[in-house]
């Protein structure tokens, strides 16, 4: 028989789920409510005081009127935006617009009163001081919308992989050697060992473990040291990283677009009002179905270089503007497979019908937003991956256990790795990838 301290949990888990929120509101209507959050805005009239709350679940209009709180109450209720409060009232439906529930306000007790103005508004800002208010920057509408939107992404991914039958997986953080190439590595001291790196992916690791329960992901943060400014990069992300055993290539592309039309799906069931308020064309979304279109590295250098008018050397890495031009036109997003070996990683499975190939894979999506996804088919056979290896320059020692995995029953498999930020940019429609995260790290910035 459980204590009562055992139950004190409990108790408050089905308190929180049926506390009343402005996402709730529907189920509410006629019934009086106490709703906890902060002052968004504020509009004021002679007998009247409409207050803009938010309590991180929504939005909704309180009715401040005179004749029902009193002169004392009504006058108190000129709150500055961003006091933290407590509302009581009654839910009504708004009179003029359907789906939207208001508050007629009864009474109120202010939490705390902020001690000067709130610095994101009512002017405009640029982009790098709200950048160093991120902290505060998070409680505006969009950033807001955004942000839903990552974290029902990310509930989609761990949704989409324990339908198959996925195991999670975590790979470390600090690592002995490179994934990604040796020039990208932030490095740091490590006890007596020497130096150990952030890690700038966890596939190697989910490598092993695939070799242990067959279909696995790792999700997590990855860093990278790349100076790079775009509006597609940041030095430290999130990645989601499936690996299976006895896949190959084609399997793995066929795993990547069912992967995004889930996560797509998923979004628009879900993410409406977020959508809506980042004024997202969702019909856009909408026409994202499987199959998508195949196309060749060496069919894209032809097309950059003919109709596209977008020049590339064969044997060189698409660039921004390449993938743009190769995903202009396209309504859904496009796998881009076999690249040259000569700018890919070293465990990249060679392709038997060309050595300069390998099975290997990019999900560029629509509109401009580029790469989302990279994967490949993994070199599967112990001699080719140690000459790979060595001939990238990367010390045998530290990757003796990775070798491993080919001694002891190694099999054919494949995986792929996306960014998470690089997905809610493009199905947000957001222009640039820092807006996706919390507290975005770039080259240029490691604060708030």
């Amino acid at each position: 028989m459980p204590s009562v301290s055992d139950l004190k949990p409990q108790l408050l888990l089905q308190e929180v789920g049926t506390r009343p929120t402005i996402d709730r509101l529907a189920q509410f209507v006629d019934q009086t409510v106490t709703l906890q959050g902060w002052v968004f805005n504020r509009r004021d009239s002679k007998h009247v005081i409409f207050l803009e709350v938010r309590d991180g679940t929504g939005l909704v209009q309180a009715v401040v009127a005179r004749d029902v709180v009193g002169d004392a109450k009504f006058e108190a209720a000129q709150l500055p935006q961003e006091t933290s409060l407590t509302v009581t009232g009654t839910v009504t439906r708004h009179p003029k617009k359907e789906g939207v529930y208001e508050l007629q306000v009864s009474d109120f007790l202010v939490v705390q009163t902020p001690t000067e103005d709130f610095p994101i508004s009512p002017k405009e800002h640029g982009v790098d001081f709200l950048m160093g208010q991120r902290h505060l920057w998070l409680r505006s509408r969009k950033q807001w919308a955004i942000l839903r939107v990552r974290s029902r992404v990310i509930r989609a991914i761990h949704d989409f992989f324990a339908s198959l039958g996925f195991v999670l997986m975590d790979s470390p953080i600090l690592t002995p050697a490179a994934c990604e190439g040796t020039t990208t590595l932030f490095e740091t001291p490590y006890f007596d060992k020497g130096m150990a790196y952030l890690t700038q992916s966890g596939q190697l690791y989910g490598e092993a473990s695939a070799m242990a329960f067959g279909k696995v992901y790792v999700c997590g943060p990855t860093f990278r040291a790349e100076k790079s400014a775009t509006r597609r990069h940041l030095t430290e992300f999130w990645m989601v990283e499936p690996e299976v055993a006895y896949m190959d290539l084609e399997g793995d592309m066929q795993l990547a677009e069912s992967f995004i039309c889930y996560i797509v799906a998923r979004v628009l069931e879900d993410c409406r009002t977020e959508l809506e308020i980042l004024e997202r064309d969702i019909t856009k979304l909408e026409k994202v179905r499987a199959p998508f279109p195949r196309i060749s590295y060496s069919e894209c250098v032809e097309q950059l270089n003919g109709p596209l008018g977008e020049p590339l050397e064969w044997g060189t890495d698409f660039g921004a503007p390449h993938e743009t031009a190769l995903t202009q036109d396209q309504e859904q997003p496009i796998i881009v497979h076999r690249f040259p070996q000569v700018f890919k990683a070293f465990y990249m499975e060679p392709d038997p019908t060309d050595p300069r190939l390998c099975l290997s894979m990019d999900v560029l999506a629509p509109e401009g937003y580029g790469e989302i996804i990279g994967g490949s088919e993994r070199i599967a056979d112990y001699d080719l991956l140690r000459h790979r290896i060595l001939e990238h320059g990367l010390p045998e020692e530290a990757f003796e256990w990775y070798l491993d995995l080919r001694k002891f029953g190694g099999v054919p498999h494949a995986g792929f790795g996306m960014g998470i930020e690089r997905c809610v940019t493009w199905l947000t429609g957001t222009h640039h990838i820092r807006q996706t995260i919390p507290f975005p790290r770039t080259i240029d910035r490691v604060y708030p």
